[in-house]
């Protein structure tokens, strides 16, 4: 353990495409937390495109640490470290943050701590709750993963199932296109599905045997794009469909996709006898998971967790949080960190 500081802990991250600086006291009060995105830059080509990312993190990363600093009006001689994303993902934007936060870490003479960025996603479902009791069933659902761990500390994850092939949030950015909803898609599908009827459309639920806590996606995508053009293939253009047709189509692909992760969740917990579940990652923002989620764990006596929906995408509070418990548990990087595309 290290020994009694301020309890200030800087967070950078920057894995995907926000650039996001947050200002943590012992893991848990949020002084400061900003969150500069990209989204605009890459809807127009349906998807995060690496270049355009790094680019990005490279014009906003020290005014987003500006920032970051005057809200909070924390001076760096009062941080006890600096945490930062170094894995998983987009490697050139990796590296603008871990770059970053080296040189502050030499400068201001600080301890440099490296943060998986899939175990702060649960982190930030932990700082839902006022109170931790171990273990749970962990669900991260985002745009590049879909995994279901026993988490047994806010540092223990054992995994338990992944996906086979698409992420949760990819399969519903790639609807989106199908669907000509826009980027990005989880959250377009959402708006669009709204006013639908989720029962109009029938999608087989993907979960394989009946002990796998594995998820596999690619399945649903074809099943859609099939609904999408119709008996026998004849529609030529599935994306212009009445209003009324959209709406029960995205609804029903939706309410697949989110009964498909907390089936899989219950099963978790059907297996290892663990009582409570908690929810991270952009997924975990849909309003329809949280409310399939509960309806469906609530009758076993189960209790669920989401992380607030701001820390549900991207940012740093959660890095922040993590790097906190990984500096009292004595974790340190030194400044030859390097990254990692992978977990």
């Amino acid at each position: 353990m290290t020994s009694a500081g301020t309890g200030l802990i800087l967070g950078i991250e920057s894995s995907c495409d926000e650039t996001a600086v947050a200002l943590v006291q012992q893991g848990r009060t949020v002084l400061a937390d900003v969150v500069l995105s990209q989204a605009n830059e890459h809807a127009a080509w349906g998807g995060v495109v690496p270049e355009i990312a790094g680019r990005g993190h490279l014009r906003d990363i020290l005014p987003a640490i500006k920032s970051c600093l005057q809200k909070s009006e924390v001076d760096p001689a009062d941080l006890d470290a600096i945490a930062v994303t170094a894995r998983p993902g987009l490697m050139g934007s990796l590296l603008v943050g871990v770059t970053a936060a080296k040189a502050l870490a030499w400068s201001w003479n600080k301890p440099l701590v490296d943060v998986h960025h899939i175990q702060a996603h649960a982190y930030a479902a932990l700082m839902a709750l006022p109170d931790w009791n171990f273990p749970y069933i962990t669900l991260i659902a985002s745009g590049g993963h879909t995994s279901l761990y026993q988490t047994d500390s806010p540092l223990s994850h054992t995994l338990l199932g992944c996906t086979r092939d698409d992420a949760a949030g990819e399969a519903l950015d790639k609807a989106a296109a199908m669907l000509d909803l826009g980027y990005p898609g989880g959250p377009s599908i959402e708006k669009a599905a709204a006013d639908g009827n989720p029962k109009t459309f029938h999608f087989k639920r993907p979960l394989l045997a009946p002990d796998s806590l594995e998820f596999s996606f690619s399945g649903l995508k074809t099943a859609l794009l099939y609904k999408l053009k119709g008996p026998g293939g004849k529609r030529k253009d599935p994306t212009q469909l009445e209003p009324g047709y959209l709406a029960d189509l995205s609804a029903s692909f939706e309410q697949a996709v989110m009964e498909t992760l907390a089936k899989k969740c219950l099963r978790a917990c059907q297996q290892t006898g663990i009582q409570q579940i908690l929810v991270g990652g952009g997924v975990a923002r849909n309003q329809r998971l949280r409310r399939i989620l509960p309806q469906l764990a609530t009758p076993e006596g189960i209790t669920t967790t989401f992380a607030a929906p701001e820390a549900c995408t991207d940012n740093a509070t959660m890095i922040a949080g993590l790097g906190y418990a990984l500096f009292q548990s004595g974790h340190q990087a030194d400044l030859h960190l390097d990254v990692s595309a992978g977990g």
